[in-house]
């Protein structure tokens, strides 16, 4: 087997891209630094008013008296639960659900505009119609989740499926395939970029589902702990759990991310 070494052009676009990748990173990093740094001074000299605004020490001291207690890892770990059974729960139904849709073309014509209607109606106006069907429990907050991003999960999916590459489709009916045939044979297969993709944007909309569901229906988790804080005027705890879903959502974003290259 013949060895092939880059060349002395491919090495140094190699290096420039690692050295753009790090100076990137401490970019970010010092922009960071440099915000939270300026958050604290405005606070300590009263430019703004800690007790409206927190301050990063503030919410550290907060973080801390939560994680003695335990407390902190409790909420976050339910909203986590919550986001992450919805969003299985939203993958499996869309891809189902537009693999039906692609499959039947009279109830294609007939579901889309409700779909449609559905995906353009504002989530929070649902849920508390959710509470009164369901109750104020964890079920009520799934669901608020799932109608958050499933309906356009759906349309999404069923868009892609429908410009699969048609020559492809023809030349398994071609050698005497079938419908089951292209589902799983080019369908399916070809459209792995578009589902990931797909998952990336619903894993967010889970979380934001969630966090509306904790507002109205939830006695425990981050959104729980937002609207709590808001009521007794503890905007520590507020702007904490704020800064803690942010970094949630980002490692849950990255998580699709690391499946997605495992996938390629």
């Amino acid at each position: 087997m013949i060895e092939t070494h880059p060349t002395l052009a491919q090495q140094e676009f190699i290096a420039k891209e690692k050295r753009h990748k790090k100076q990137v990173t401490t970019y970010r990093v010092m922009l960071l630094v440099l915000l939270l740094a300026l958050w604290e001074l405005c606070a300590r000299l009263g430019i703004i008013d800690d007790f409206i605004f927190s301050s990063p020490s503030r919410m550290v001291r907060c973080f801390a008296g939560m994680v003695a207690d335990g407390s902190i890892f409790m909420h976050t770990g339910i909203t986590i639960l919550e986001t992450l059974v919805s969003f299985g729960l939203v993958v499996v139904v869309g891809i189902l659900f537009a693999v039906l849709l692609w499959a039947s073309r009279s109830i294609s014509e007939v579901l889309e505009p409700y779909l449609v209607m559905l995906n353009s109606l504002p989530k929070s106006a649902l849920a508390p119609i959710l509470i009164v069907w369901l109750g104020n429990n964890v079920k009520t907050i799934i669901v608020a989740a799932i109608s958050v991003a499933v309906f356009g999960s759906i349309l999404t999916l069923h868009t892609g499926f429908k410009q699969m590459d048609p020559d492809k489709i023809k030349l398994i009916y071609a050698l005497g395939g079938g419908k089951k045939d292209v589902l799983l044979k080019v369908l399916i297969p070809g459209s792995v970029p578009l589902i990931i993709s797909n998952m990336k944007v619903n894993i967010g909309l889970c979380l934001v589902g969630v966090i509306i569901g904790e507002f109205l229906a939830a006695n425990k988790g981050l959104g729980y702990l937002i609207i709590y804080g808001s009521q007794v005027f503890k905007m520590d705890m507020v702007v904490m759990s704020i800064v803690i879903l942010c970094i949630v959502s980002a490692i849950l974003y990255q998580g699709i991310a690391v499946l997605e290259k495992k996938i390629k």
